[in-house]
């Protein structure tokens, strides 16, 4: 398994959706023609399924004459343990076949090549500015390769690694395209770990998700204003049933936005009188509570205020460790702005104060869910 399915399943899924390719056979063991089809699922009813032999070229001549019946005049043969095959590499085949009797995709060998001995000494360093590395789909002549395994099983030869070699080892012309670095073949533990890894990372985008929260009060007599859970000294305070933060209901109003909570009337209603004079930090760390048994994680916290005074920069600072504290954020990932409303409106009056807040969070799994 890799990505949820079968690694079967993935490199099927490249073929049944190219519109090139027509019948596919594929050969497994006898003993798991269940198996197949519950890897497989719907996929399955498109294909025919053919018992194979001992090796992986008995196999391949099985499926080749499986395929009689429709006698196509190209096949592709390819490792079900590539899954990661695409419609680029499939079109770069089968266009090659147009002129050419056999395709090979292969990538130019990078590594330097030592050919050692049984003990492993080295022997000498193949040259390898000729050498490539096969790939499949290896695509053919039908007539040609099924007449050249045929060949090759009558006279006992059942070493072949691929088809190409096959082909080549039977006087066809053997074209070779470029491969693909992707295409890589899962042998080893690790090889299926990796692939299963990089599949989960091209399956879950990052739900990034921003919301917005937008609230004022009104002056009235006091002495101090609490702003983004900071009181400062001020010749008015904000009305409201708690204490009246701007602020901090705008950024609790953000968070919920995330997660489609509501806002903060809705669970902290005005007329409920346990709240009244509450300190905001409370809304903001439940928001950010009810985020968080979401599976969401706050990326970022930004507040402006909209005032003519009090004077907001000299307590900046102050305001975002107090906000940094209640989201369980470094203060990096906290902005606290303000502006004047240029002496314009109920604000340019000095009635009130209003803020906007955002938020952004990431939230788990993908954005089709």
């Amino acid at each position: 398994m890799i990505g949820g399915k079968a690694v079967v399943a993935h490199t099927l899924q490249a073929f049944l959706n190219h519109p090139a390719v027509g019948q596919i056979i594929v050969a497994i063991h006898p003993d798991d023609d269940a198996l197949f089809r519950k890897a497989v699922g719907e996929g399955a009813e498109r294909v025919k399924l053919v018992h194979g032999g001992a090796t992986r070229q008995a196999s391949t001549r099985l499926a080749l004459e499986a395929l009689a019946e429709s006698f196509p005049k190209h096949v592709m043969i390819h490792d079900a343990a590539r899954p990661f095959v695409d419609a680029a590499l499939i079109d770069r085949v089968a266009s090659a076949l147009v002129e050419a009797e056999a395709v090979l995709p292969a990538l130019p060998v990078s590594d330097t090549i030592k050919r050692a001995d049984s003990e492993m000494n080295v022997l000498e360093t193949v040259p390898r500015e000729d050498l490539h590395a096969a790939q499949t789909p290896q695509a053919f002549n039908y007539q040609r390769i099924r007449y050249a395994h045929r060949q090759a099983a009558e006279a006992g030869l059942g070493a072949f690694t691929d088809d190409a070699a096959i082909a080549s080892w039977a006087g066809l012309a053997v074209r070779i395209v470029p491969g693909s670095v992707d295409n890589i073949k899962l042998t080893w533990a690790r090889d299926i770990a990796m692939a299963d890894q990089r599949l989960q990372l091209a399956s879950t985008f990052p739900d990034v998700r921003t919301g917005n929260g937008y609230d004022v009060h009104a002056f009235e007599p006091g002495d101090a204003v609490w702003l983004c859970g900071v009181s400062i000294p001020h010749d008015k305070k904000l009305s409201g049933h708690s204490d009246a933060d701007v602020g901090l209901h705008a950024l609790t109003d953000a968070l919920l936005a995330t997660c489609g909570a509501g806002d903060i009337g809705t669970h902290f209603p005005p007329s409920d009188p346990q709240w009244r004079g509450a300190a905001s930090k409370i809304f903001v760390e439940h928001a950010a509570k009810v985020v968080r048994q979401n599976g969401g994680r706050i990326a970022n916290a930004d507040v402006t205020l909209i005032c003519e005074a009090p004077k907001v920069g000299p307590n900046r600072e102050a305001m975002v460790a107090a906000m940094a504290e209640m989201l369980g954020i470094s203060p990096n990932r906290v902005s606290v702005k303000a502006t004047t409303n240029e002496r314009l409106g109920f604000i340019g009056r000095s009635e009130g104060i209003a803020a906007i807040a955002t938020a952004t969070v990431v939230y788990p799994g993908s954005l089709e869910e």
